[in-house]
């Protein structure tokens, strides 16, 4: 069972699918926002090879995860009017709002350590999710693919993460107090959600 509360609401069913519909408009905006974030670290001047060698395969991982978001949108009964109407929540928006701020002023192998460290999680609220939008909310195959697109094992990524990291001086400093923050954030995304109607 996740200590996550939403996550946990989901897993059981008890979430509204209103709640889902708004996960999915959130990520919405947050996949795009990370992936730009991403390919501005993958090309900043103080990045090294192997950093910018992970940052640009995660920006495709982010373009490829979008692709999948749809379906997930569509099964909650998202369409494109709402879409573009959709005010987004400040509370979950902050996550991307910081990762765009690691991405102008962090170093980027910083940055490497500060997200490698925080994927487990995420990825086991993502296996979680799809367990449950399959058991309790009858939703296909295809409506669950965003999620199980972050839970399946991502070795190629770990590896390209080692190697950024093994290839440049990590100031431990900066990563934990970049972690934190981002671990923060993330719980924000969840908690804002969890809180609307």
């Amino acid at each position: 069972m996740t200590t996550n509360p939403l996550v946990a609401r989901i897993e059981t069913g008890a979430a509204p699918i209103e709640t889902l519909a708004t996960l999915a408009l959130e990520q919405h905006r947050v996949i795009p926002a990370d992936r730009r974030a991403f390919l501005h670290l993958a090309q900043r001047e103080t990045a090294t090879p192997e950093a910018a060698d992970f940052f640009a395969f995660l920006a495709e991982g982010e373009a490829m995860a979008g692709e999948r978001l749809i379906a997930f949108a569509e099964a909650c009964g998202v369409d494109e009017a709402r879409l573009r109407t959709y005010e987004p929540l400040a509370g979950c928006q902050a996550y991307p709002a910081y990762v765009a701020w690691l991405a102008l002023n962090a170093d980027p192998t910083d940055v490497v350590a500060a997200l490698t460290s925080n994927f487990a999680e995420w990825g086991g609220y993502c296996a979680t999710i799809a367990g449950a939008l399959r058991e309790h909310y009858a939703f296909t195959e295809e409506a669950c693919g965003f999620f199980d697109f972050f839970a399946e094992p991502a070795p190629e990524l770990e590896l390209r993460a080692t190697a950024a990291i093994r290839a440049d001086k990590v100031n431990e400093s900066s990563v934990t107090t970049y972690s934190t923050m981002l671990k923060a954030y993330e719980a924000s995304f969840w908690n804002t959600l969890g809180a609307t109607p």
